[in-house]
C-alpha cells in the first residue's frame, strides 16, 4: 500500500527520494514494487468481476457482482470486489425517477385493493402485478405493457405498441396466461388506469381471476413492478439510442428473455435469479388470499 501511495505522491510533482522518506520506504523496494507483474490469480480475478459487471449491462453494484461471481465457483469477499471494480474503473450508473403512463381520470368502476403491498407469495401463480411504461425511440414513444409473477418477480407477459389501448394489456395479460396457465383464483393487481378498468379487460379478468387495483395516485402499491421499469430502464434503454420502434421491441425482448428472467440476481430472492428461484424448490410463508379465493 505505501508503495502506491509513492506513486502517488510522485504524480503530484513530490519526488521518488522524498516520497519514500516520509513514508519511511526504500527506493530500491518502490522501484522493485514498480516492475512487479499483476498477478495471475489477480489478473483472473479482475477477469471474471468484468464480466459479471458487463453481463448485468454495466448495472450490477458490488453486492450482486459477488454473487455472480461466487455462482461461477470464485468465492471473493465485497470488499475485494469493491477493490477489484475501482482499479478497472467499474462503476454502476443509478438513475431513479417515477412517470405515471395511465390515466385514472375516468368514470369506469374500478376493483377493490385486495393485494395492499403484499408482496411475498408462497407459489408461483398466486399474484402477479401489471403496470404499463414507455420508451423513448426516434420514431415516437413505444409502450409497454408487463405481467410480473409476485413469487419469483418473473416477467410472465409483455406487449409493445406505439398506443395505449386496452389491446396493449390484454395481450401482455394473454401471453401470461398461455405461458402460466394459472389455476382460477389468481389474483392480478394493477393500478386504476383507464386500460385496467375497460369493459373488455374486465371481461377477460372475469373469465380467470379477481383484479385488484390500488388506490388512486398510490404508485407504490405497485412498488414491484415499477423497479422492474427502472431496472429494465436503468439497465438497457437508458444505455440505447432507439431508431425505431422494431428496434426497441426487438432489445427489450431480448433483455427479458436472454437477462431479466435467466440471470439477472435479486437480492429479496437470494440472489438468485426469477427462472433458478422458480426451479428450486423453497417454502415461503403465503399472503392471506382465504377470502378471495
Amino acid at each position: 500500500m505505501s508503495y502506491r501511495v509513492v506513486a502517488h505522491l510522485q504524480r503530484e510533482a513530490v519526488s521518488v527520494s522524498d516520497a519514500c522518506r516520509v513514508l519511511q520506504v526504500s527506493r530500491s523496494g518502490y522501484y522493485a514494487h514498480r516492475r512487479a507483474k499483476p498477478s495471475t490469480k489477480g489478473l483472473q480475478e479482475q477477469t471474471h468481476v468484468k464480466a459479471a459487471f458487463t453481463a448485468s449491462g454495466a448495472s450490477y453494484g458490488s453486492r450482486r457482482v459477488m454473487h455472480a461471481v461466487r455462482a461461477q465457483g470464485l468465492r471473493l469477499g465485497r470488499y475485494r470486489i469493491r477493490t477489484l471494480m475501482r482499479e478497472a474503473g467499474l462503476r454502476a450508473s443509478w438513475k431513479r425517477k417515477f412517470v405515471s403512463t395511465t390515466d385514472s381520470k375516468h368514470a369506469l368502476p374500478v376493483a377493490e385493493n385486495v393485494l395492499n403491498r403484499q408482496f411475498n407469495v408462497a407459489e408461483p401463480n398466486r399474484a402477479w402485478v401489471s403496470d404499463i411504461t414507455y420508451v423513448r425511440t426516434a420514431q415516437g414513444w413505444l409502450y409497454l405493457a408487463v405481467v410480473l409473477d409476485l413469487y419469483s418477480r418473473k416477467v410472465v407477459g409483455w406487449s409493445m405498441a406505439p398506443t395505449m389501448p386496452a389491446d396493449l394489456v390484454m395481450s401482455a395479460l394473454i401471453m401470461a396466461l398461455q405461458q402460466r396457465r394459472p389455476a382460477p383464483g389468481l389474483v392480478l393487481h394493477s393500478d386504476r388506469g383507464s386500460q385496467y378498468a375497460s369493459a373488455e379487460y374486465q371481461a377477460l379478468l372475469a373469465r380467470h381471476q379477481i383484479c385488484s387495483m390500488s388506490r388512486k395516485g398510490n404508485c407504490w402499491d405497485n412498488a414491484v413492478m415499477e423497479r422492474f421499469f427502472l431496472n429494465l430502464k436503468m439497465e438497457r434503454v437508458w444505455q440505447r439510442q432507439y431508431a425505431n420502434h422494431d428496434e426497441a421491441r426487438r432489445d427489450i425482448t431480448h433483455y427479458i428473455v436472454g437477462f431479466y428472467n435467466p440471470v439477472r440476481l435479486h437480492s429479496t430472492l437470494g440472489y438468485l435469479s426469477p427462472a433458478a428461484y422458480e426451479a428450486k424448490s423453497t417454502v415461503k410463508q403465503p399472503i392471506c388470499l382465504s377470502e378471495i379465493t
